[in-house]
């Protein structure tokens, strides 16, 4: 064992001066030539090139320092590593559990994939072999030989104006039923108040949410059955369903390439619940719940758009789903076989955001050049084109209409939002949020009583028709989404890897 002369310590890199004889670490020695030229014991003048490199062979392991070779430390340093080794094995068990599953659902899809293309082999060759009986008995062959095989294109969809009757008498029901009640509609008994909203504090907060790189959540939908529970979707591809009750994920849902942008639930009685994601990979994905195991297994994956999905709602009907996409078009898909039954001609400018009115029968698509467009459903007809006066360029990232039907909640600068009169087709009001807050999202609550607005300075929340600000939470930072809970006695947002809620003090 060497130690070094000048430390006294055993050195990294030992070197033997060829002149004393003594050794040193060589960073020391060095540093001490470069200051004063000599041999730190004997004074003589040294050089770089008089040390000389002690070569161990084989290497050994540093010695550990004195405080790790008493019984007690090393038995802290072997407990250590024992939980290191403990929690390695545990997060490969949980990647081992992911990926039988994930394995065998793939062999279950190959096994229904493999018996279905049985069948239809099974199916053509008896059609064959009625044919050729049949041409036999009629002293007839065939004009090509033997049948060939037919090749089905998958259809991109039904096209412009095009929108199935059983669709359509659906939407006009829906409408019909939605408008004779909702316009003369008050707030629930025990909604919450304009007083009451005022008093609103943070009440909990849910942290460490999808992963730490990429970071980040873009999307919040809250359960409307079981309001404990609620959708994020991640910068980090994962769709999250949790339960606040339990405080636990319920489940972590893959199958995007990219972003998740939007999230939703379908909830309606007597049917599954169904979670829906749209993605920057141009993708919808959606996942069905199954009462046998609990779990949500992937029920279909709509391929239609060539761009990246920007939006994402769910028809008052229950029973389609509506897509918007840079690729400057808007698609209508149906929940029980999840085939698209409408896409729009493409327009003139991408579709940056989609809402949709309550009597399901218009929707709203922001886009990049300021303009909104409000489309009818049945029709595919463009019903207005609406932009702010006066306003340079900008992308209309957020659209919301209010619950009675005569409102629409817009951005009409990237830090300003405007409620449109939709009887009018004119501003009613702007709200001005200063220079330094960026909109991203905008959102009426269910009694049309309250407006909220999230952005980079983090929530405000505004009184319909008086528009007075009556509550704002600075301290959320950057809010990427937003919700009002149930009976507006809550306000949820997504902020980072963290879920907030605000609600009433205790």
């Amino acid at each position: 064992m060497f130690f070094c002369s000048i430390s006294g310590e055993p050195p990294q890199d030992p070197v033997v001066s060829s002149k004393s004889g003594h050794i040193y670490e060589r960073r020391l020695i060095l540093k001490y030539i470069n200051d004063n030229g000599t041999d730190p014991l004997t004074g003589e003048k040294l050089e770089e090139s008089d040390l000389l490199t002690v070569k161990a062979n084989p290497k050994a392991a540093p010695p550990r320092p004195p405080a790790a070779t008493s019984t007690p430390a090393l038995l802290h340093m072997l407990q250590n590593e024992w939980d290191a080794l403990v929690l390695e094995m545990f997060a490969l068990k949980q990647q081992y559990n992911s990926t039988r599953q994930e394995l065998s659902y793939a062999l279950y899809a190959q096994d229904a994939a493999s018996r279905v293309i049985a069948r239809l082999i099974r199916e053509r060759d008896a059609a064959r072999e009625a044919l050729a009986n049949v041409q036999a008995a009629m002293g007839t062959t065939p004009a090509n030989g033997a049948v060939e095989d037919v090749e089905m294109a998958e259809e991109n969809g039904t096209q412009e104006g095009a929108l199935p009757k059983e669709i359509v008498d659906q939407i006009d029901e829906t409408q019909q039923n939605l408008s004779a009640t909702r316009k003369k509609r008050k707030a629930p008994a025990g909604y919450t108040s304009t007083a009451e909203v005022k008093t609103f504090v943070a009440t909990h907060t849910i942290p460490s949410l999808h992963s730490a790189s990429p970071a980040g959540m873009t999307s919040l939908a809250v359960s409307r059955l079981n309001p404990s529970q609620f959708l994020t979707g991640g910068n980090d591809k994962i769709v999250q369903l949790y339960d606040k009750s339990t405080d636990k994920v319920l489940a972590s849902l893959k199958g995007h390439t990219k972003k998740v942008n939007h999230v939703a639930f379908r909830e309606h009685e007597g049917e599954s619940t169904l979670i829906l994601s749209a993605g920057a990979d141009k993708i919808a994905k959606i996942w069905a719940h199954d009462s046998a195991s609990s779990e949500y297994i992937p029920k279909a994956t709509i391929r239609t758009h060539k761009g990246e999905l920007t939006g994402l709602v769910v028809h008052p009907t229950n029973s389609i789903f509506a897509l918007s996409s840079l690729d400057k078009t808007y698609s209508l898909h149906e929940l029980s076989s999840f085939t698209q039954v409408y896409r729009s001609a493409p327009g003139e400018d991408a579709f940056t955001s989609l809402a949709i009115h309550p009597d399901g029968a218009l929707l709203a698509l922001g886009t990049p050049s300021s303009k909104i467009q409000i489309c009818d459903v049945r029709s595919g007809n463009i019903a207005a084109s609406i932009t702010p006066l006066d306003a340079s360029p900008f992308t209309v990232n957020s659209l919301s209409f209010s619950e009675n039907g005569y409102h629409l909640l817009a951005p009409d600068s990237p830090s300003s939002v405007a409620i449109w009169d939709l009887r009018k087709m004119k501003t009613a009001h702007t709200i001005q949020l200063g220079e330094g807050f960026k909109v991203n999202k905008v959102v009426y609550d269910y009694s049309a009583q309250y407006l909220g607005v999230a952005g980079s300075e983090g929530i405000r929340v505004f009184a319909h028709k008086s528009w007075d600000e009556l509550v704002r939470f600075e301290e959320a930072g950057d809010v990427s989404d937003m919700v009002f809970g149930e009976q507006g006695k809550e306000i949820w947002a997504t902020s980072g890897r963290e879920v907030r809620i605000w609600g009433l003090p205790a």
